[in-house]
């Protein structure tokens, strides 16, 4: 009897560890599945979201892109007009061509280049002296509206005026050269300099002369 018992007993006891051996594994197997499924769905969210993420992030790169292309040109735009100073004679290269020389409608072709790093501005008409007259000659009363503007040149811009030589044949005078001075927003001169003289028949006569406002395009220009 006690033989039986003990191997009852013992049959027990090993059928109580496989039960718990099975239950054992199968949790373990149940917890593994979970856990994949569980890292499978949330891998199936996370690269859901990430592809939203990604095609929310391409839109916004892409409108970004946009709106930062734009932005930048209008802001340099902007900032190129209103962060320019005004241009000085340190930065501008100013020259001269005698035009039509001795025919209806002499006069001198001036051009003002910037030859600085920044945008500067010019406004109204140069003041003008020519030779050794001491002189400033006057604002042409033909010229067209509009000299109170700002003319923003950028890092190599050009601009344009033209003195207009009259030569009535009496009380003339001859030069070669002439100086002229810019003119801020107040109408207040710059200090004077010479223009250098370029092309042939640099030599110019005059009994009147006057001025014209800076333009973008060439005056007199056929």
């Amino acid at each position: 009897m006690r033989t039986s018992r003990i191997r009852t007993t013992a049959l027990a006891a090993v059928t109580a560890a496989l039960a718990l051996g099975l239950t054992a594994c199968g949790g373990a197997d149940g917890d593994s599945k979970a856990s994949g499924g569980d890292k499978t769905a949330a891998n199936a969210q996370n690269q859901a979201a990430s592809n939203e993420d990604g095609k929310d992030s391409a839109k916004q790169t892409n409108s970004t892109g946009d709106n930062a292309t734009g932005g930048t040109d209008e802001v340099t735009s902007k900032d190129a007009t209103a962060g320019a100073q005004q241009c000085v004679g340190d930065e501008m290269l100013v020259t001269a061509v005698h035009r039509f020389a001795g025919q209806q409608g002499d006069h001198l072709l001036v051009t003002a280049s910037n030859q600085g790093t920044k945008p500067c501005w010019v406004t109204s008409y140069p003041a003008v002296r020519l030779g050794d007259d001491g002189l400033e000659l006057p604002h042409s009363k033909k010229d067209n509206p509009g000299g109170d503007k700002h003319l923003t040149l950028q890092p190599g811009g050009k601009v344009y005026t033209a003195v207009n030589l009259f030569d009535y044949g009496s009380k003339n005078q001859t030069a070669q050269g002439l100086a002229i001075a810019l003119r801020g927003a107040n109408g207040h001169e710059s200090p004077y300099y010479s223009v250098v003289m370029k092309g042939q028949n640099q030599q110019f006569t005059w009994t009147e002369a006057d001025v014209l406002n800076w333009n973008t395009k060439k005056p007199y220009d056929f």
